[in-house]
């Protein structure tokens, strides 16, 4: 693999989590593989690998977009993933008070409704 795959895969650990990670590696098949291969490269090791954001950053950008398309399961996954970005539960509430602004409040109600739960799975308090 190339230094980007492999700057890639190692931003999707760090975000992920190697569990989620290896879940997912072990999921692929040979139908889907050139698809993860291409967003290991492009979105984690091009986009997520930038030195503009930090990786705080990244998420709560990533969670917003995710929320005002309605793209639950993301949503929870990035969600879960903010024990290993830094992004905070006010960091998510602020983003989907924007989200409620500029796309529409029942996509940031929906997004809460999820954030509440994921939440009360990983026993953070809210």
């Amino acid at each position: 693999m190339d230094d980007q795959y492999e700057t890639g895969m190692a931003i999707r650990r760090k975000v992920l989590g190697n569990a989620h990670v290896e879940s997912a590696e072990k999921r692929k098949t040979e139908f889907d593989e050139p698809f993860q291969n291409m967003i290991t490269r492009t979105a984690w090791g091009s986009v997520w690998a930038g030195e503009t954001f930090s990786l705080r950053e990244r998420s709560i950008v990533t969670l917003a977009l995710l929320a005002s398309q309605g793209l639950d399961e993301e949503f929870a996954m990035h969600l879960r993933a903010t024990a290993n970005t830094g992004a905070s539960p006010e960091d998510v509430r602020e983003a989907l008070m924007h989200v409620a602004v500029y796309s529409g409040v029942p996509r940031a109600n929906h997004a809460i409704k999820i954030a509440k739960t994921v939440y009360e799975e990983m026993a953070i308090e809210t």
